[in-house]
């Protein structure tokens, strides 16, 4: 992945926000080189908010942006989709504030990306190459970036339930490997959590339809698509989070009950310990250049 992407064309979907309940029209279009991922709010006459830590708007229950007078919600599984596929540059327009939720996981951003199509750009893709450890703690929370030549994630969760008393997984994370193995994995919930939510006008757009409800005995809804779907969430939070630093990361991510204020905190860090790792790029091939670049999709995985 040598050079910037791009979209070859524009595509839209419709959904509801997770938290808002608001509908929600989305549209992708096609950006320059060097132009990054920019979320522009159609409803308040084209307002542009990068998506880049300096704009971090929020990060309690999902991950939001802030500039100006424009807001953006729940950014982070559409961020996860789009930089995994190698999509450096793109203008994500929205008529409401919020991200729509779709199925809950960044499946359908796939499927919304491979619709459009990718193309390579004119100019080389800028790589943060991790030299050094940057480690972040709270409490029994913990997050780390560590030296790797490869874009790695390592992340345990832990809660006080039967289902969710300890998962782990260790991935190396591709275009091939997040479309197969992360990408399906749906937002999960505590049902009282999502009692206490919604009285706080919060999940008011969430439904059995869109995240993976835990009660009391097990999981309320239908099957889950992986044996430890909860941990593979996390890693695709983590990514679109990490996003923020508006570069690919070359280094190994190790997270220990994280979530999105730890992911936030290490991508503002990262960006302040610039001794700790520098850029890296490729030569640009010419023959590359607007050509189209094939979107893996793994059609059994996605269709659940």
């Amino acid at each position: 992945m040598n050079t910037q992407r791009t979209l070859r064309r524009p595509v839209a979907c419709a959904g509801i926000g997770l938290h808002s309940g608001n509908k929600v029209k989305l549209s992708l279009k096609p950006a320059p080189a060097d132009f990054g991922i920019r979320f522009r709010r159609t409803d308040l006459g084209g307002v542009e908010i990068p998506a880049t830590v300096q704009h971090l708007g929020g990060s309690a229950y999902a991950t939001g942006l802030a500039r100006d007078t424009g807001t953006v919600e729940t950014v982070e599984h559409l961020l996860a989709a789009l930089v995994s596929l190698g999509v450096d540059n793109v203008i994500v327009e929205l008529n409401t504030p919020e991200v729509p939720i779709m199925d809950g996981s960044a499946a359908p951003f796939i499927y919304l990306i491979q619709e459009a199509g990718v193309k390579a750009l004119a100019a080389p893709r800028k790589y943060v190459k991790v030299l050094q450890p940057i480690v972040i703690s709270s409490g029994d929370k913990r997050i780390a970036l560590y030296p790797s030549e490869h874009f790695k994630v390592t992340y345990t969760i832990a809660f006080d339930h039967p289902l969710l008393r300890h998962q782990e997984r260790t991935i190396r994370i591709s275009e091939e490997s997040f479309v197969e193995e992360i990408a399906p994995a749906r937002t999960f919930g505590f049902l009282k959590e999502v009692e206490m939510l919604r009285q706080r006008g919060l999940a008011l757009g969430g439904s059995l339809e869109n995240a993976v409800v835990i009660g009391d005995t097990g999981v309320l809804n239908n099957a889950l698509r992986f044996e430890d779907e909860f941990v593979r969430h996390k890693i695709l939070d983590v990514i679109g989070d990490l996003a923020l630093v508006g570069h690919g990361i070359v280094g190994h991510v190790v997270a220990h009950r994280g979530g999105h204020a730890l992911h936030a905190a290490l991508a503002a860090r990262v960006l302040q310990e610039t001794d700790a790792w520098e850029f890296v790029e490729s030569p640009v091939d010419p023959a590359s250049v607007d050509a189209p670049v094939a979107v893996p999709v793994n059609g059994e995985s996605l269709a659940h």
